[in-house]
């Protein structure tokens, strides 16, 4: 079984209909125990979707919430990965994809790569820079109007 976070185990407990006493009681003694650990949890799974996948903070976020973990621990997970760190991987995320598009018009190439880094939860600003900053490396001019 993978780790769970507290908010996901009250659900299973909710569907499995135990008692909400019981299952607070049950939570409470997982969570004194060191069993349940939701800042460990998000540590663990930024760590991992970060580097695995590629995600940016924004997704990570999103991610972390959906499995009902606190918007405080959410924002501690997420503000460890460093902005340039973020950057360098959006930059090899890029690096990676650009070859399946070559021989494209520019702005193709470009409306490709920024929604794939789009969907990894990126910024627009940091995507289409570190798009320009490829193209840029193999000779390609591309203008600054992305419609």
């Amino acid at each position: 079984m993978a780790p769970k976070t507290r908010a996901q185990l009250a659900e299973a407990l909710r569907k499995r209909d135990v008692p909400d006493e019981a299952a607070e009681t049950v939570l409470d003694r997982f969570s004194e125990l060191g069993l349940i650990n939701d800042e460990a949890f998000a540590e663990a799974w930024v760590d991992s979707r970060h580097h695995g996948r590629g995600l940016a903070k924004r997704a990570l976020a999103a991610e972390l919430r959906h499995r009902g973990v606190d918007s405080e621990t959410v924002n501690e997970a997420v503000d460890r990965l460093d902005p340039d760190q973020e950057a360098e991987t959006a930059r090899r995320l890029v690096e990676r994809k650009l070859s399946s598009t070559r021989g494209l018009d520019p702005q193709v190439r470009t409306r490709r790569l920024a929604g794939m880094l789009a969907r990894k939860g990126y910024a627009p600003g940091l995507a289409f820079r570190v798009i320009r900053e490829a193209l840029e490396t193999e000779g390609v001019e591309i203008e600054d109007d992305f419609s």
